[in-house]
């Protein structure tokens, strides 16, 4: 078991967002969570990368009880996100926001940054190459050099991927990652995923477009109204009864 979240519950003033919410995610596996609007799903997911510390509840990476620390403890543990709304450097270029999701990985005092030491020359090097390798592999590899504002919207999704992946994580999280895009680049995302699970990286997928979750997710976990609905298997999910009430209502709604 990669993740294990035990009754994770979040409120913002009156309103309950998240209740109880118990979760296992298995290691190599595309989870994906799905609902209605206002389901939960994306405070859940801040939650999971310690953006928003749960009122209650605890979050197991591994053997590891990351509940109460800060979200940089999360990254450094292993766990990567995407957001719902892009968070790109726009006054940078792509390489370079790559580069910046390397901040983990990367060692330098500040003594060998101010005098500008050999060793300080070489890691740059292996982080502009590194950075390079990530572009490429999410098929960015024309824009290496451009600037990110220059980028059309399809590719600036998969530029924050790569971003994410230089951090070298075990879990991914992607909020949204196919929401405005067209047919095409849909499917880029689409086979982006498989290729990302095919090498290990877990990913938990929250996103609207229910080709795609039925596609490319081995699990999927419905939430309606903060609270776990239904899971398991995409077939089994999307004939349910109380899942398909809460997309589109009863008879006599």
């Amino acid at each position: 078991m990669l993740l294990r979240a035990e009754n994770l519950s979040r409120r913002f003033g009156g309103v309950a967002a998240v209740q109880e919410v118990c979760l296992e995610l298995e290691a190599g596996a595309v989870h994906s969570i799905i609902g209605p609007n206002g389901a939960g799903k994306t405070t859940l997911l801040n939650m999971l990368s310690g953006i928003y510390r749960p009122d209650s509840g605890r979050i197991f990476l591994e053997e590891t009880e990351l509940s109460s620390l800060p979200s940089h403890e999360f990254a450094a543990a292993g766990i990567g996100r995407t957001f719902q709304n892009l968070q790109i450097f726009f006054n940078m270029s792509a390489l370079e926001n790559v580069m910046a999701g390397r901040w983990l990985h990367e060692r330098c005092s500040l003594g060998a940054a101010l005098l500008r030491l050999p060793g300080l020359a070489r890691a740059e090097r292996r982080c502009r190459d590194a950075a390079a390798a990530l572009l490429e592999s999410v098929g960015l590899g024309r824009w290496l050099d451009a600037d990110s504002d220059a980028m059309p919207y399809g590719a600036l999704k998969r530029l924050e991927i790569a971003r994410a992946l230089a951090a070298q994580p075990k879990l991914l999280l992607l909020d949204e990652p196919a929401a405005g895009l067209n047919a095409t680049e849909t499917g880029e995302i689409d086979a982006l995923i498989r290729t990302l699970a095919a090498r290990g990286i877990t990913v938990v997928l929250v996103e609207h477009n229910m080709k795609l979750v039925m596609e490319v997710s081995q699990h999927v976990i419905v939430l309606d109204y903060g609270r776990k609905l239904a899971e398991g298997d995409p077939r089994a999910v999307s004939e349910d009864r109380r899942v398909i009430e809460a997309y589109l209502g009863t008879d006599a709604q």
